[in-house]
Formats: C-alpha cells, sequence, structure tokens
C-alpha cells in the first residue's frame, strides 16, 4: 500500500510529534501539515512575557523554528537545521495566539531553504523566519 505525499507529512508529523516534549509542554498545536508546509500555533503567556512586558523573542523564534521542523520532516526524511534567522517585526503580546506558517523555498539533495511567517491573530506580522535544514540518514517510518 503506497501512501500520499499528504498522508507520509501527517504520519512523520503524528511521529515526530510523539516524542516532541518541547512543543508540547510550551502548548504549540499543530494547526496544518502538508508537504514542505506546517502551521503551528501558541498562546503567548505571561511566563513567556519579557522585561518590557511583551512576547521574548527566545519563545517566537521557538514557534518559529518548531514550524519550520515540522515542514522540513514532511517527506519522510529526518532533518535538522543547519542555519536559522529571524527578524522581529512587531512585539506579541501577552494574551496573544501566535501562528507561525512555514513553507518549502527549495530543497535539493540534502539541503533545504525554507521561509516561516509569524503573526498574531489579528494578522499583524510578527517576525520573519528562515530555516536552512540538513537531511540526515533516516526516517520516521
Amino acid at each position: 500500500m503506497s501512501l500520499t505525499l499528504e498522508e507520509i507529512a501527517r504520519r512523520s508529523a503524528d511521529l515526530m510529534w510523539a516524542e516532541d516534549k518541547t512543543a508540547q509542554e510550551h502548548g504549540i498545536r499543530i494547526e496544518l501539515i502538508r508537504p514542505g508546509e506546517a502551521s503551528l500555533s501558541m498562546l503567548v503567556a505571561k511566563t513567556m512575557t519579557n522585561g518590557h512586558g511583551i512576547g521574548h523573542g527566545g519563545f517566537i523564534f521557538l514557534l518559529a523554528d518548531t514550524a519550520f521542523a515540522y515542514a522540513c520532516n514532511s517527506h519522510n526524511q529526518r532533518c535538522v537545521a543547519q542555519h536559522c534567522s529571524i527578524t522581529y517585526l512587531n512585539p506579541a503580546k501577552e494574551g496573544s495566539r501566535l501562528t507561525a506558517t512555514a513553507r518549502e523555498v527549495r530543497r535539493l539533495d540534502r539541503s533545504g531553504v525554507y521561509d516561516v511567517s509569524v503573526a498574531d491573530e489579528t494578522g499583524a506580522p510578527i517576525a520573519e523566519f528562515r530555516g536552512h535544514s540538513r537531511t540526515l540518514r533516516g526516517t520516521f517510518f
């Protein structure tokens, strides 16, 4: 029995999620998984704010990086980050639900490039993230 690309992406995400204690602990939710794409969300809790009373950049990076991880691992090939960068555009407010939407820009041999946009529930842009992936040996199933 062969699986569709969408089924491969979903199954890869389910197996990855089972071991993703960081995402689970911080209340990250998978909203959408497709081949080369992922959309994840997270509520900015009080414990995620910094000394300015806004969402800590590390937690925004965590959400963007997690969406990137699910997008680049959606092909049933184990991938890790080899380089990431983020630009913060607007502050995230406590109580806001942020959504990080990742899409594959290019995948060639063992390298991939992914763009991730983070926005709040009103659609206001919070950050733009670019991740470069490296494929490892091994698959999820």
